[in-house]
Order: structure tokens, then C-alpha cells, then sequence
């Protein structure tokens, strides 16, 4: 089969999820297998823009993304939201409309809403006969992700295919594969000699500090309260957080830049502070890493918060203190570490990826 997977490089979630899909796909050697950003085909100047007003709004202004994010999903505006998007993307995506037709995919395999709107739009006209499937990658779904002409939705969890069905997606479009990882965070790895590779002490209560890929938050000041804990903190594109941390030399603090092991990172913790990015909780879960997460965005990081909450796994917090109480609870309690533990695994799915490449082999 001749497959396309695409993305569009607004946060680097859906880009890691289509990877882990794409790589499965291409253990197949029968399968023509095509990876894109979506925006590659779109103007310079206008990828530029739809990737920096992002970066821009969740950074600088996150309030303001929380008001357009929830107006967006207000149910009287979707005639007028989906008529805006639809001159939108013909106005700016039109390099990416006729990559579609002229390739002719038997399958699309979206992990961002646009192309999925761009690709369900051409096969609504009747201009490709595509196939659809779209990977919701986050825990809660907004009505952004939906679209008429989309053959299968697979979703993050039982929760999130309720959520969607009551949008008016028929069941039998609806599955719950889970977000798709890396199969590297579903491997088995030797920690102790994972620990000696990165010089890191075996017997010490080990935290993983992940900021996003954006590096933004009150990082500094967390890992400055995080007494008596070995810390590794990931900085990701945030290089003046990278070169501060680098330079305090603070014992048991391990920085780093933008990584790309943190399947290993997470294999050697013991508990991760994290944004609530729908990719990295997923990559978590599968690692089983009990979870605190801080300074979400408004929108779709505090939903993914509030569906692990109905599951018990995780811990919400915007105050340090809390922060450290917790971490120092499963530090002093082995009993209370192992229960944060089990509960990830309720949504752990290390086989997602390949869940969604056997439903468009049957399909």
C-alpha cells in the first residue's frame, strides 16, 4: 500500500507520533511509505508564522491560547469555524492539497488536525480516494480534530473515545489504540548500566525535569528546591535555560539540551516533573513514571490533566512546595511509589503504534 503519515511541526508531539508510526509501517516491505510535514508544503513565510505564533501564544501569552482554544470549541461557532478553516488551508495549503492529488494515497495516516481537514475537504469534492485515519494526540479531544469525511479516529483512551462519540462520531469509526511512542520506550534496558553510561549515582532518588520542547516554566526554581534528589533536567530549544542550569554546577543536577534518548533519561528515574503534553505523558506511561505535572497550558495540556485525573494517575500542581512534598513522599515510601507506579500502567499503551498500522492493514 502506498501510505502517507503527516504532521504539522506546532509542538513536537504529533511529529514523534506520526515517527513511531511511520517506522512501524516501514518494517513492512510492502507498504510505500511516505512521511511529511504538512507545512513543508506550505509557503515559507507562512510555515514561519503558523509554527512562531504558536511558540508565541503558549509562551508569552498562554491566557490568551486558553480563550482561543475554548472558543474554538464552542458548538454554535462550528459552522463559522469550519467555513474560516476551509478558505484558510485552500489559501495557504494548496501545495499540500495538490501533493494529494497528485500522489493518489491508499492511505492517509493524519497526527495533526489540519491535514486532516485539508485531506478530508479533497476527498469530500471527490478529488483522492484516500483513506483517513486520524491520531488524536491528546487525552481529551477537541472539536477541532473532527471532520466529516474521516474514515477511523484512534484515540488515547476509553475515556477519550466516550468523549469523542459524544461529538457525533459514529462508534465504529472510534479506536482506542493510545497515543503512539517510540518502541524504544517500550524496551527493556539494563538501568544500572544505564546509570554507569551517564555517570549517574545508582542508589539515589532520581527525578526527571522535562520542560517541553519549548523549555518554559519555573524550572530554576524547582530544581533549586528539589534538595537531596539526583535531578536530570531536559531544556529542550530553551538554550538560555540550558546554559544558566550549566553553569550554577549544582551536585546531582545533570543538564540537558535538546535530547534525543529520553526513553534512556526515563528509564533511569524515578519519578518525572513534566508539562502535560499528550506525547510525553504517553512516552511516560509506557516508561511507568509516576507523574507531577506543572504550569500547563491552558486548553489542551489542562484537559489532558483532567482526563488522567479520572484514571488517578498523576499530580497537578503550580506550587514548588507541593512539588517536593510529593516528591518526597515516594522518596521516603516505597509503598506510595509503587501504587503511583501501578496506576500508570491503567493507560500505558507500549503497542499503540503498531495497533494503528494493523487496523489500516484490515481496513
Amino acid at each position: 500500500m502506498k501510505i502517507l503519515v503527516v504532521h504539522a511541526s506546532a509542538g513536537a508531539g504529533h511529529m514523534k507520533a506520526a515517527e513511531a508510526v511511520a517506522n512501524v509501517l516501514r518494517n513492512n516491505p510492502a507498504h510505500d511509505v511516505h512521511f511529511l510535514d504538512a507545512l513543508d508544503r506550505a509557503p515559507s513565510i507562512y510555515k514561519s508564522l503558523y509554527r512562531g505564533t504558536y511558540s508565541f501564544l503558549i509562551s508569552r501569552i498562554p491566557d490568551l491560547w486558553g480563550v482561543v482554544f475554548g472558543l474554538l470549541d464552542v458548538p454554535t461557532l462550528q459552522p463559522a469555524v469550519r467555513t474560516f478553516r476551509r478558505i484558510y488551508n485552500t489559501i495557504h495549503c494548496g501545495g499540500f492539497e495538490r501533493f494529494l492529488m497528485n500522489e493518489q494515497f491508499d492511505w492517509v495516516i493524519s497526527t495533526h488536525f489540519m491535514p486532516t481537514e485539508i485531506t478530508s475537504a479533497l476527498k469530500r469534492r471527490g478529488k483522492i480516494r484516500s483513506k483517513l485515519l486520524t491520531v488524536v494526540t491528546d487525552f481529551d479531544v477537541h472539536k477541532i480534530w473532527l471532520a466529516s469525511h474521516v474514515d477511523f479516529y484512534a484515540v488515547a483512551s476509553d475515556w477519550t473515545q466516550e468523549k469523542i462519540r459524544s461529538l457525533g462520531v459514529p462508534a465504529d469509526k472510534v479506536v482506542v489504540t493510545g497515543i503512539p511512542t517510540d518502541e524504544k520506550f517500550a524496551a527493556v534496558y539494563e538501568i544500572s548500566d544505564l546509570k554507569k553510561k551517564y555517570d549517574l549515582i545508582d542508589d539515589v532518588f532520581t527525578v526527571l525535569v522535562a520542560t517541553g520542547s519549548f523549555g518554559i516554566g519555573p524550572i530554576e526554581e524547582i530544581i533549586d528546591s528539589l534538595k537531596g534528589f539526583q535531578i536530570i533536567v531536559v531544556c529542550g530549544h530553551n538554550k538560555s535555560l540550558y546554559e544558566r542550569l550549566t553553569l550554577k554546577k549544582a551536585p546531582l543536577v545533570h543538564v540537558k539540551g535538546l535530547v534525543n534518548n529520553m526513553y534512556e533519561w526515563m528509564a533511569v528515574s524515578d519519578a518525572m516533573v513534566s508539562k502535560p503534553g499528550g506525547l510525553s505523558i504517553a512516552e511516560a506511561l509506557v516508561m511507568q513514571l509516576p507523574l507531577v505535572f506543572f504550569n500547563a497550558i491552558p486548553g489542551q495540556e489542562t484537559n489532558n490533566i483532567r482526563v488522567l485525573k479520572h484514571y488517578g494517575i498523576g499530580v497537578n500542581t503550580n506550587n514548588i512546595e507541593d512539588i517536593v512534598a510529593q516528591m518526597e513522599q515516594w522518596k521516603s515510601s516505597k509503598d506510595a511509589h509503587l501504587t503511583a507506579l501501578k496506576k500508570t500502567k491503567t493507560l500505558a499503551r507500549p503497542n499503540a503504534a503498531k495497533d494503528i498500522v494493523r487496523l489500516v492493514e484490515r481496513s
